[in-house]
């Protein structure tokens, strides 16, 4: 019998063009021999449209056209007990998932990849594809991710955590710890994916600017130090459950200060390079603390973990830096995870069928 398969796609974050895009790839390529395929649309609002909309969705590559969304909660109403429809009809939409037996859930960044929706789909009973609640969670943290790398060993950039309260209340204790650091830094939200906030701090009289920005996004923003020198980025796949495998490493090179939101989604403004020509040694070590990392963080499924590589002049060796670890990256057929187990001899239709197969596994 076929798998009945529901396949999340949109959702709330910046990332939700990507998200549907890579939702028709998978589309097309799940064998229809093997699996019955329903897609269902989360609109920007957090509303799961119905077949008609989903499909329109789909099929324009967005879930809302600018006009305002009229299926958004009505007021509560104490007097009359009546509950908000909205979410009612998200318990029954809940409730609906129970009828397949595997959920894809691509979406990315929060309300999406943070573990949210996979709390959702665990207390649903329903197995999914990639990284349960703790994974989920801990990966789109970036201060938390940073943590559990640190006590797994794995090398990374210099940083300082700051809390909304503390810029409001104390701006100064915050413009210390980047004094700490040094200039040029990075501001980042903790919890934003797609470089969605982010900003290049060169001097003193652009930081308020951008712990604003980073802190109308989320009340935690991570303070990084730069690399030394302009660095590689490396990028390398992982696959499995508890006995991952790792592709090949993969590379990205750019004309842009940093890997900025108009970079990655604009075409021709990054290239892809895979395999990487690295040192001798240089691509297992990226594979090993991929590895370690994928199992620190209790990540399932898939996931696409990203370095910093800054040469070594003179002879001297360089220095790998983890940058971060994506749950659900973008999943198209010309993306660098699908791109990456491609040159390991992995089909599109072959990496999305073993996802699948790798969500049904009982871990």
């Amino acid at each position: 019998m076929k798998k009945r398969i529901l396949l999340l796609a949109g959702g709330q974050s910046g990332e939700h063009e990507v998200s549907l895009m890579s939702a028709r790839g998978v589309l097309a390529a799940l064998p229809a021999d093997r699996f019955e395929v329903t897609p269902l649309v989360v609109s920007r609002q957090g509303r799961w449209l119905p077949p008609s909309e989903t499909g329109r969705a789909l099929e324009a590559g967005r879930a809302d056209s600018g006009r305002p969304d009229t299926h958004r909660p009505e007021p509560h109403r104490p007097d009359t007990g009546r509950a908000d429809h909205a979410g009612e009809s998200l318990l029954k939409q809940a409730a609906g998932v129970q009828s397949y037996d595997l959920v894809f859930p691509l979406l990315h960044g929060p309300n999406g990849e943070d573990g949210t929706v996979q709390g959702l789909l665990t207390l649903a009973g329903i197995p999914f594809v990639g990284s349960g609640v703790l994974g989920s969670a801990a990966c789109m943290d970036k201060v938390m991710t940073k943590q559990v790398l640190a006590s797994a060993g794995i090398p990374q950039v210099e940083y300082r955590l700051a809390t909304r309260r503390q810029w409001r209340q104390q701006p100064e204790s915050v413009r210390d710890l980047a004094a700490e650091l040094g200039l040029p830094l990075f501001v980042k939200p903790a919890n934003m994916g797609s470089s969605v906030g982010i900003s290049k701090v060169r001097s003193e009289m652009e930081l308020d600017a951008a712990l604003d920005l980073a802190f109308s996004l989320d009340r935690r923003v991570i303070l990084e130090a730069m690399t030394p020198g302009r660095p590689r980025e490396l990028e390398v796949g992982i696959l499995g459950n508890d006995a991952p495998l790792a592709s090949p490493v993969g590379e990205l090179s750019f004309s842009a200060d940093f890997y900025d939101y108009a970079t990655k989604y604009t075409a021709g403004e990054a290239t892809m390079h895979i395999p990487a020509e690295l040192p001798p040694g240089l691509a297992e070590q990226v594979r090993g603390y991929a590895l370690t990392a994928f199992g620190a963080l209790d990540c399932a499924g898939l996931a696409r973990i990203d370095f910093f590589y800054v040469e070594g002049k003179n002879g001297a060796a360089g220095q790998l830096f983890l940058n971060e670890v994506n749950t659900m990256p973008g999943f198209t057929p010309t993306s660098m995870y699908p791109k990456l187990w491609g040159a390991a001899g992995w089909s599109y239709e072959a990496l999305v069928t073993r996802l699948i197969e790798l969500g049904l596994e009982e871990r």
